[in-house]
């Protein structure tokens, strides 16, 4: 499988890469959760390039997270066939202040970012089922003032399949924390989304590097395959 950054590496970093025996690797258990990361309307915007949508959505990703969509959309109901649990997060604020650090370091009309706003709805498309968990955050990962890892713990998951956005910001911050909980870890690159393209491959390369794998949706569709027949949860 070729990877979207590899364009970006020099041939140092290649030697780098191959002499440091990065990204081995890690694989995945037995009992793993769907995640999706803030598929919310201020984050993925409109279904248009993103620099013709940022006057609405200045945080939106535009098309290329709708791309992102799409794909979630499609792996999401091949995870509900197998029965895999799924969890969605939003980022929201709770009061009118920006407490917190992607709010204080973007200059923005926040009170687009305040919950119950339908900015800061998850998409219509992604809409969740009356079954998925959606967690509430503040903060970039998922695990920071939460009760996901309470959720984990009870339903028994080794391993966290990560969709979503943004690629260098919340979806690498809960992919280093789950890691960092002893979880395996897959982000799913055709499923994730960033609003630059040089955060987008360097947050995917950082991650198969250090932190976990990166696959794409056919590879966690085949080794969901082999759950298929096993009594998950």
């Amino acid at each position: 499988m070729s990877h979207v950054w590899e364009s970006a590496l020099t041939d140092v970093d290649k030697i780098v890469i191959e002499k440091g025996g990065y990204g081995k690797r890690r694989g995945l258990g037995k009992k793993p959760v769907f995640m999706i990361i803030d598929a919310q309307y201020n984050y993925i915007g409109a279904d248009e390039p993103i620099e013709e949508q940022l006057e609405q959505w200045p945080s939106g990703g535009g098309s290329s997270a709708w791309a992102g969509i799409r794909k979630i959309k499609e792996l999401k109901e091949y995870v509900q066939k197998v029965g895999i649990p799924v969890i969605y997060t939003r980022n929201v604020q709770k009061k009118t202040i920006a407490f917190d650090s992607f709010g204080l370091k973007a200059a923005r009309d926040n009170s687009k970012y305040i919950d119950g706003r339908p900015e800061t709805q998850i998409v219509e498309e992604l809409k969740p089922d009356a079954q998925d968990i959606v967690v509430d955050k503040s903060y970039a990962s998922a695990f920071f003032g939460t009760p996901l890892i309470s959720y984990l713990i009870k339903l028994g998951v080794d391993s966290i399949i990560i969709v979503g956005g943004s690629t260098s910001g919340c979806v690498r911050a809960t992919a280093v924390d789950a890691v960092t909980h002893n979880f395996n870890v897959a982000v799913i690159e055709d499923c994730v989304f960033d609003r630059i393209q040089l955060s987008h491959q360097a947050g995917l390369l950082d991650l198969w590097m250090k932190y976990c794998d990166v696959i794409n949706t056919e590879e966690v569709k085949t080794y969901l395959q082999n759950l298929q027949y096993k009594e998950v949860y």
